[in-house]
């Protein structure tokens, strides 16, 4: 069989197995990953950029090494190449898990349980909760719904059909190395600096193919595109901007604005200023736009996997 039907087959069942059983609940790899990855920086940490660059080096190389020696020990076996690329896309997308999160916050603001959602949001973000009214709750899960998707899915299929299963374990190995060490905390704003570079390269396409499905699969494509182009230069993330903003205008909504992370506020640029307030029911509009975009996503990266040969 050939690579380009291995794909075929196996990121559409991967993604099929994410979408009908979520994250698997035991013994998760990107989990071990992370694990793993932490006992490297308890080696390793030293207040320097080249340390955390040898800490990025080791760790995402070691995810990429051991995907490519699994590969090769499937050569020449279509059944167990397929599996291979099943597993490494159910174990790397993350969609499902996701959604379910965004929309048991989403739950509990429509229950007017305000605790209970502050209690949930740090499963999906990391900007402090306590704060945070329901107006401004729900705007921080339309966000993260925009940015993970980009992050969760659509990232990771793009390099899965740039690279296979080694460009799944990549992706997902540097995503994770970000949000581990890429934060500018004073631990890390040396030491996490590789990965956070990293990350913001391999991230690039995928977040681009996510804002351009966000303008087709949402409900007003001009808006989309309209804030995507006016208002995304002004996130500080490279990656998020395009996405949050593109989901911004494709949900007719006004996200950006202060936040806090780390006890700190940011006051960052507002995306789509046009739109109205985040209502809770923006929320289950995100998640469903969020799988659209998902799906089309698989498509493309289909498509482009055929093409490649």
């Amino acid at each position: 069989m050939r690579a380009e039907r291995v794909f075929v087959y196996g990121a559409t069942t991967g993604l099929l197995a994410d979408f009908v059983f979520a994250d698997p609940r035991r013994g998760h790899p990107v989990a071990a990953f992370g694990r793993a990855a932490a006992a490297v920086e308890r080696r390793l940490w030293r207040d320097h950029r080249g340390w955390g660059a040898l800490h990025t080096a080791v760790c995402a190389g070691g995810a990429v090494g051991a995907a490519v020696l699994a590969r090769r020990a499937v050569r020449g076996r279509p059944a167990a190449a397929v599996a291979l690329t099943t597993a490494a896309t159910w174990a790397v997308v993350g969609g499902t898990s996701l959604g379910r999160e965004a929309r048991a916050v989403g739950a509990a603001l429509a229950a007017g349980d305000v605790a209970a959602a502050r209690e949930r949001l740090p499963h999906l973000c990391g900007r402090d909760p306590q704060a945070l009214d329901e107006q401004q709750i729900a705007r921080a899960v339309v966000e993260s719904v925009a940015e993970n998707t980009s992050d969760a899915v659509v990232g990771a299929l793009v390099w899965g059909a740039l690279a296979g299963v080694p460009g799944l374990a990549g992706f997902r190995a540097v995503n994770t190395l970000d949000a581990m060490v890429g934060h500018r905390s004073p631990r890390y704003l040396r030491y996490g600096w590789a990965s956070a570079r990293l990350d913001d390269l391999a991230g690039w396409p995928g977040a681009r193919l996510t804002a351009v499905l966000a303008v087709l699969a949402g409900g007003d494509p001009r808006g989309a595109l309209r804030a995507w182009r006016s208002d995304a230069g002004g996130h500080p993330s490279p990656n998020a901007g395009p996405v949050e903003a593109s989901f911004a205008g494709a949900l007719g909504v006004r996200l950006g604005g202060t936040l806090a992370y780390g006890g700190r506020p940011e006051h960052r640029a507002v995306l789509n200023s046009g739109g109205r307030p985040v209502a809770v029911g923006d929320i289950e509009r995100a998640v469903r736009l969020s799988r659209r975009v998902s799906l089309l996503a698989l498509a493309t990266a289909l498509a482009v996997r055929k093409v490649r040969g």
